[in-house]
């Protein structure tokens, strides 16, 4: 989750209703770093292809955002990842500056095709091997313990041409094979496994609306050359969550015992409030989590898709085979969520729904089958009431409650399985000629503030929360946005690449260490 996760969901559902929404009141609260428990994993997070560049170095091959982020037009301005933050060459400047921030967790993943250049196929390339020896050795030489991510949207192009990636039961093999070289060559020293990052919003956004690559969508969802909106995304989910659980059993029968870790699922997780107290509302933000939070979750401790997702999907919905519920029931160690926002959300079974959606005045219910029964908004209605603060980006806005909401959530439906915050950041369009904005990371530092507080209070009711990443270190490569977005702690010059913290990094260092200064002005400097 990173900034994709947030505003490529409020692309494919960005419906303006007219209905009284409920108004944040943005109180600013202080929060310590002692109100969580010993052992709480503190620390920032990032992807491959997000920050390393050397895209063609070192015996890598090409993967599917290296081609597609070279298709004109596809990335704002004409950006790519091909150098991105240059972490490859920098990531012993990029540890320092984590061990100086005193976090005592970096989450990170790795390049499926810096390792495996043609998956099963291949040979594993040992220089991949071996950069990915390096980051681990010195983040642990830091006290830095490693929290990685085996697939965080990227991989070999090769499968794409091959055989559809994704769509294919083959990725699923292809999935399991790289993890068990990850588990190999670094499970020694890494704890803590994330098979794959958010699987249900990746199939939302390249094969719903064809946002991301390969490109795939039908009408009316988006014009692309070739998909289908209706059965694709759920084909995709369907071999992810088979892929992650044959993954997970291999590393229980082969490694778990002897390493000692733990490894679960990362999905986007936005919290769904009722746009009204009606009764219809509150079922309709009940159906919202149940089919974009629960349709990975549910599987992976239940064994089987909620049964609103059979309802709403019928006979487009695969089933699991009895070996296959046995398979992935319980295969998941703990849930990892990438909150940033909260949306609302209007029953559409019972009354019109008449909004703004692409372009086109009407809005017919039951035109996603996916979501079925209900709409969300962006948070504004016609009057220009907001559920929360605005962020720096129109149609982001700022709900701290939704974090202690959505955690309740989890713990109850899920039997307190353990959490990990694995994203949480506030991203705006901030930079002017040679810095950055004040005034949006002064924002940024009162956002932190109040989603920690909301999850410190979580915890206090019994929610088995344990670790928090902040999205992200450095300003990085935001997917189609490319630089023009930016939710990180320290500024990246993107002539010199030299980072610089912004005032948001004083601030968690001091929390990180207690000593939070309670009063910062806007008017300090870095």
């Amino acid at each position: 989750m990173n900034y994709s996760s947030f505003i490529f969901l409020l692309l494919i559902f960005q419906h303006v209703c007219a209905n009284k929404i409920i108004v944040n009141n943005g109180l600013e609260e202080e929060v310590k770093r002692s109100e969580f428990p010993n052992g709480f994993l503190f620390g920032t997070a990032s992807s491959a292809y997000q920050i390393e560049g050397a895209y063609n170095e070192d015996g890598k091959s090409l993967s599917n955002w290296d081609v597609f982020s070279h298709i004109n037009g596809s990335i704002r301005n004409g950006a790519n990842g091909d150098i991105a933050n240059d972490h490859y060459h920098r990531y012993l400047e990029d540890i320092d500056i984590m061990a100086s921030l005193g976090v005592n967790a970096y989450r990170f993943s790795i390049s499926w095709s810096r390792i495996l250049p043609r998956g099963k196929s291949g040979q594993v390339n040992s220089a991949g091997i071996k950069f990915y020896h390096n980051i681990i050795d010195n983040l642990l030489l830091k006290g830095i313990t490693p929290f990685v991510t085996i697939h965080h949207s990227d991989y070999p192009q090769e499968f794409e041409d091959r055989f559809g990636a994704w769509l294919s039961p083959l990725m699923q093999e292809e999935f399991v094979h790289f993890a068990e070289v990850c588990f190999k060559s670094f499970g020694n020293r890494v704890k803590y496994w994330a098979t794959i990052n958010e699987p249900k919003l990746l199939a939302e956004l390249s094969y719903t609306n064809g946002l991301y690559p390969p490109l795939h969508c039908s009408p009316p969802f988006g014009n692309c050359s070739s998909g289908n909106s209706d059965i694709e995304p759920i084909l995709i989910v369907h071999n992810s969550i088979l892929a992650h659980a044959k993954a997970v059993k291999i590393y229980r029968d082969h490694f778990q015992v002897e390493q000692g870790g733990m490894i679960g699922m990362v999905e986007s997780a936005y919290m769904y409030k009722p746009m009204t107290n009606s009764e219809a509302d509150k079922k309709a933000a009940t159906r919202a989590l149940a089919i974009h939070l629960t349709w990975v979750l549910d599987p992976l401790v239940h064994g089987d898709y909620p049964i609103e997702l059979q309802h709403y999907l019928g006979k487009n919905l695969p089933r699991f085979s009895s070996e296959e519920k046995l398979l992935i029931t319980n295969s998941t160690d703990f849930i990892g969520l990438n909150h940033y926002s909260t949306l609302l959300v209007k029953d559409c079974l019972h009354s019109n729904c008449t909004c703004i959606h692409d372009n086109n005045p009407t809005c017919t219910r039951g035109e996603n089958r996916a979501i079925s029964g209900f709409l969300l908004t962006t948070g504004q209605n016609k009057n220009g009431v907001f559920i929360g603060e605005e962020m720096g980006i129109p149609g982001l806005y700022v709900f701290p409650p939704g974090m202690e909401e959505l955690v309740d959530y989890v713990k109850k439906r899920y039997n307190n399985i353990p959490i990990y915050v694995t994203e949480n950041g506030y991203g705006s369009e901030e930079y002017q000629d040679g810095g950055y904005d004040m005034d949006q990371d002064m924002k940024r530092i009162k956002y932190h503030k109040t989603y920690l507080a909301s999850l410190a209070r979580s915890i206090r009711n019994g929610a088995d929360v344990r670790g928090y990443f902040v999205w992200s270190l450095l300003d990085n490569f935001e997917w189609r946005f490319g630089y023009t977005v930016k939710f990180g702690l320290y500024y990246v010059d993107p002539i010199s690449m030299d980072r610089s913290p912004k005032k948001s990094a004083h601030w968690f260092g001091d929390f990180l260490t207690n000593t939070t200064l309670n009063n910062i002005q806007a008017k300090s400097s870095i």
